[in-house]
């Protein structure tokens, strides 16, 4: 186990090196990989590692070389010899986390503070801080936060409130922590408002009122006849032809435009 950007060494010591050896390094990680093979190291170790006598020296190690590497040692003329095992962890410092603090809640509402970073190996574990004051696990165990309603997950970095109260305005922050070191984000201030009932009624009132004024301006409209069908205008007369009645021409001898009515009706 070593930290990330140090050196490490890993050891494969062999006990009896009488006749020509061959060794061999392995990767194990998601399938096999050659790390060294025909006196050559290889693949994303050939230009920051060294090999030393059949241990394997590696420069800045990075989150990336994580793993269980095999060394195995044959002895030409006799066969296998042997081979050793090295489990290798990496450990990675967190990065500055990101944190989410609502800026405002009413009262009596839930509230849900997030934190969380993704590069610290380890996983990080995270923990809250209010005012300066850690905020622990119980909150019924401080004085302080007795009357709190809350809830931390320490493994995803969530703070919750059930029921919040003005007990819970402050600046909260986050820590994320892991064995190779922590990170912390930066204060947020959260306010907490009470809710105006009294606003809200008047509100309610103010919208009934205009529609009850609406209502009646309409119905003073229509008995007044604003909104009653537009009547035909004075003079006009409508056709006195009756709907079965026929109108035929007069016999030819007439004069050209003499119509006569004739008491015939066509049914």
């Amino acid at each position: 186990m070593t930290l990330a950007a140090q050196g490490v060494l890993l050891s494969c010591i062999i006990t009896n090196p009488d006749g020509e050896l061959r060794i061999e390094w392995k990767k194990l990680n998601a399938g096999t990989h050659l790390v060294y093979f025909e006196n050559h190291l290889r693949g994303d170790l050939a230009d920051r590692a060294e090999f030393r006598g059949g241990s394997i020296y590696i420069y800045n190690v990075t989150r990336k070389d994580t793993a269980v590497y095999r060394c195995e040692v044959v002895r030409k003329e006799k066969g296998y010899l042997g081979d050793v095992a090295v489990n290798l962890t990496v450990q990675v410092k967190p990065i500055t986390p990101k944190c989410a603090v609502p800026k405002s809640v009413p009262v009596g509402k839930t509230a849900v503070l997030t934190c969380n970073e993704h590069e610290g190996y380890p996983p990080s574990t995270y923990t809250w801080y209010r005012n300066g004051d850690i905020l622990p696990g119980d909150p019924k165990s401080n004085p302080k936060f007795l009357n709190s309603s809350y809830k931390i997950d320490s493994n995803t970095g969530t703070l919750r409130f059930s029921v919040i109260s003005k007990l819970d305005i402050g600046e909260y922050y986050c820590v994320a922590e892991n064995n190779a070191g922590h990170a912390k984000c930066e204060p947020q201030r959260m306010e907490v408002y009470d809710i105006n009932i009294a606003a809200i009624i008047g509100g309610v009132l103010v919208v009934i009122i205009v529609l009850m004024i609406i209502t009646i301006v309409i119905r003073l409209a229509y008995k007044r006849g604003y909104f009653a069908k537009k009547r035909p205008p004075k003079g006009y007369q409508a056709s006195s032809k009756a709907d079965d009645v026929d109108y035929v021409r007069s016999d030819p001898v007439d004069n050209e435009g003499d119509f006569r009515h004739k008491s015939s009706f066509v049914i």
